[in-house]
């Protein structure tokens, strides 16, 4: 067997007591499995994954910390943030602010809008949906616009069109 000599059938049912999660317990039981000459081929069919899985898994226990450790997912921070702390906080007060503010000539912001305020201001390049997520995080809230009544000054009718062709929708303070 490549993987596993050094550890005992004994040693990988004793992690087994202890671990309460569903994936280590898996990851245990195919190693046991293995250990008793279930080939990772035959494995991968009875867990219902790839063969590099169970390879992966295998080779996860080949260390030397405790088993239990080894089979359970360790806390992953995920990616780093693009924009500071600071930089955060000041994007956030400047979007409930409208964007005539800061200089746009735009009646409200858009993730579009945010994507280039974004990368001029701080340097960094988000995706559109990442933009619609600041905006939320920044309390704003996605608003439709709504049709004016027909009675409406003529001037306002104009202004309201305008600003429709400027935006379809609008991230707005709630």
């Amino acid at each position: 067997m490549e993987h596993l000599d050094e550890i005992s059938i004994e040693e990988l049912q004793d992690a087994l007591d202890n671990v309460e999660k569903k994936k280590p317990t898996e990851r245990l039981l195919a190693a046991i499995a293995y250990k008793n000459g279930v080939a990772q081929d035959e494995l991968a069919e009875w867990h219902g994954v790839h063969q590099k899985t169970i390879y992966n898994w295998l080779k996860r226990l080949d260390t030397n910390e405790s088993l239990e450790h080894a089979v359970s997912n360790t806390y992953r921070s995920g990616r780093n943030q693009k924009l500071s702390e600071s930089q955060q906080q000041e994007f956030e007060e400047t979007v409930h602010d409208p964007p005539k503010e800061v200089g746009i000539d735009a009646p409200a912001w858009t993730p579009a809008l945010v994507r280039q305020f974004l990368e001029e201001t701080y340097g960094v390049e988000y995706s559109l949906p990442s933009c619609r997520r600041l905006l939320k995080e920044a309390g704003l809230s996605y608003q439709k616009p709504r049709c004016s009544a027909a009675e409406a000054d003529e001037d306002e009718q104009e202004e309201f069109h305008d600003d429709l062709k400027k935006s379809s929708g609008r991230w707005m303070p709630p």
